[in-house]
């Protein structure tokens, strides 16, 4: 442990968490409590004094997953989702990919996107609102990769792998697939 407890170290992010740096901030004060807030583009951790590194490490990756949980349960309209698909091309695809629309629909049940190319327009399902943003923004690079390549043949994976979570958000996509395959089982009776 440092020798001065109260200090501010500004660090390097788990890799892909989506924020630039991390700061944390120790307090004497604070005896048991961790808590995490976004300051511009830096991510606050504020923890306990006598903490270890390692629990410190721990922590700041707990507080970066329920940061962004609770900012992807914000819902984005239409509007927002086509300005981040428009983002998203700029970044991934070097501004290609140009959508006429994008847009939430709710007939949508088997599958979590659609790209109709000749038309330029972009459909998510609403089953993934609520889920991380690495989520939606990897289904929305997906079928923004169909606005480029139809298809899912080799070109179309390798444009795909330009966006860094693929694998991470088809994981958790498939994890939610099996998941909502698992049996129900019944409430536990009282006895």
């Amino acid at each position: 442990m440092p020798a001065d407890p109260q200090r501010s170290v500004t660090s390097r992010p788990p890799r892909g968490s989506g924020t630039s740096a991390v700061e944390v901030r120790r307090s004497n004060r604070r005896s048991r409590t961790v808590s995490a807030y976004r300051e511009g583009d830096r991510t606050i951790v504020l923890i306990p004094a006598r903490m270890s590194e390692a629990e410190e490490q721990r922590w700041v990756g707990v507080m970066l997953e329920k940061l962004a949980a609770q900012e992807s349960k914000k819902v984005l309209g239409d509007q927002e989702l086509t300005e981040r698909a428009e983002r998203l091309s700029a970044q991934y695809f070097d501004g290609r990919a140009r959508p006429a629309s994008v847009r939430w629909v709710t007939n949508q049940n088997t599958r979590w996107g659609s790209c109709t190319p000749s038309e330029g327009s972009i459909r998510l399902s609403h089953r993934l609102q609520g889920m991380p943003e690495y989520v939606i923004d990897y289904v929305l690079c997906h079928e923004l990769a169909h606005l480029l390549v139809p298809g899912h043949g080799p070109g179309f994976w390798r444009l795909l792998e330009a966006y860094p979570r693929t694998e991470r958000a088809r994981g958790y996509l498939e994890g939610v697939v099996a998941a909502g395959r698992l049996p129900h089982l019944p409430h536990a009776r009282e006895e």
